[in-house]
């Protein structure tokens, strides 16, 4: 089903952009290792990495709902780009450091969080509110073969060839992405707030009404709290995986990553499948649904020794995370105003983040005590979420965004471009 030019551009722009992300997964540790034998150092490039995003996430935000997102798109697509080229260029020559990488790849943590968030919120003024659930599985789909299964194995090829190699083709598929997005409509302001004269208000002020806004709306804040639980419920198994795999399963690095890749074929599949389960469950029982089949999965995982049990488990686990990524990011959609999508969003990522440290953490504890444990408790985190979304998201998902769930109309903080 076509879902016009416009859209068909935004996933070019994005898939361009997820590509490199692939290719950046392998190589940038592969080029911090070179640099370094301190593996804190190699593994402190993933963690600053995450902390930026968490840092500058809700300042995104509101910058994504100030502004045009179409030039936020194609500004932070051609910085990073040209970031990229520049580290290219000095790895090339032989000058580069592992401090120029740390502030490289800080920088890139920056801009991807604007365009990641420019682009999701960029989706509803593209296509039929009828349609988003389609849309967002198309993105879906593109972003599980760039990023998990072009990417990665072309990141490593390009090391093998030269140090310098991935990290050009990085910046140059980043670059083309931001020419790409050129192509995409203006956000034009709407004749009242053209005409109007009204004080900016400061970017904490305008923040806090995105927490204000989720906070007090009963379906979008269920989804962000489930959203959060689920982060500590896939990071509880997940950041032990490794582990399980080669002690577990018997499995070494190239087992472990056909494991991996295996199991993004499930994404692809979930991807197909969103659309339809939601036309025929409704958003609140295909998200329900999901969230059964992660902790039925994870049960099964706890308990298996066989690698190809475990692989199709896993690739069941991904199907559930796609689904339930396509229906609560498309729910987001069709209920937050859309002067408020980028602050909404950028808070109910803000708690997934929190809760991916937290799952990683604990998974860790818990695993210095037994490798099966972080596994269950996954498992039982997400029967919890299962629950917690039986019971919140009920009634008509999909009723009038501009009212809070008691009825009363929710006060807008002016913003510029609208």
């Amino acid at each position: 089903m076509p879902l016009g030019r416009m859209f068909s551009v935004l996933w070019s722009a994005n898939a361009l952009s997820n590509l490199a992300d692939g290719i950046a997964f392998v190589s940038m540790p592969l080029l911090a290792a070179s640099m370094t034998d301190d593996p804190r150092l190699v593994a402190g490039l993933a963690t600053l990495y995450a902390l930026v995003r968490l840092l500058v996430a809700l300042p995104v935000g509101v910058w994504v709902d100030r502004a045009d997102r179409r030039t936020l798109m194609v500004t932070a697509n051609l910085l990073r780009g040209g970031a990229l080229v520049a580290l290219a260029l000095t790895v090339h020559l032989g000058v580069s450091s592992l401090v120029l990488l740390y502030a490289t790849m800080a920088v890139v943590g920056t801009l991807e969080s604007m365009v990641d968030s420019a682009a999701l919120t960029m989706v509803p003024s593209l296509v039929g509110r009828d349609r988003l659930d389609t849309a967002n599985s198309r993105i879906a789909a593109g972003q599980l073969i760039a990023d998990e299964l072009a990417g990665p194995p072309l990141g490593g090829f390009l090391f093998a060839l030269a140090a310098a190699a991935p990290v050009l083709a990085m910046g140059g598929l980043w670059a083309l992405a931001g020419l790409v997005a050129l192509a995409l409509p203006v956000r034009r302001p709407s004749r009242a707030s053209a005409d109007a004269v009204v004080p900016r208000p400061s970017v904490s002020a305008e923040a806090r009404a995105g927490i204000v806004w989720l906070a007090h709306h009963r379906v979008v804040g269920s989804l962000a709290l489930v959203g959060a639980l689920a982060s500590v419920g896939y990071m509880l198994p997940f950041s032990i995986l490794v582990l399980v795999a080669e002690e577990r399963l018997g499995l070494d690095g190239t087992g472990y990553g056909l494991l991996l890749a295996f199991s993004a074929l499930g994404g692809l599949l979930g991807s197909a499948l969103a659309p339809r389960l939601r036309r025929r469950l409704g958003y609140r029982w295909t998200i329900v649904a999901s969230l059964a089949l992660a902790a039925v999965t994870l049960t099964g995982l706890s308990l298996t020794r066989d690698p190809l049990v475990a692989g199709v488990l896993l690739a069941l686990y991904i199907l559930h995370a796609v689904i339930w990524s396509i229906c609560a990011l498309s729910l987001r959609q069709r209920l937050v105003p859309d002067e408020l999508l980028g602050r909404v969003g950028a808070t109910a990522r803000v708690l997934g983040l929190l809760g991916l440290a937290v799952g990683s953490a604990l998974g860790g504890v818990l695993a210095a005590v037994d490798l099966v444990i972080p596994v269950v408790a996954g498992a039982v985190v997400f029967a919890g979420c299962c629950v917690l979304a039986a019971v919140t998201l009920r009634g008509d998902l999909t009723a009038d965004s501009s009212r809070h769930s008691d009825g009363h109309p929710v006060a807008n903080t002016p913003v510029e471009g609208h």
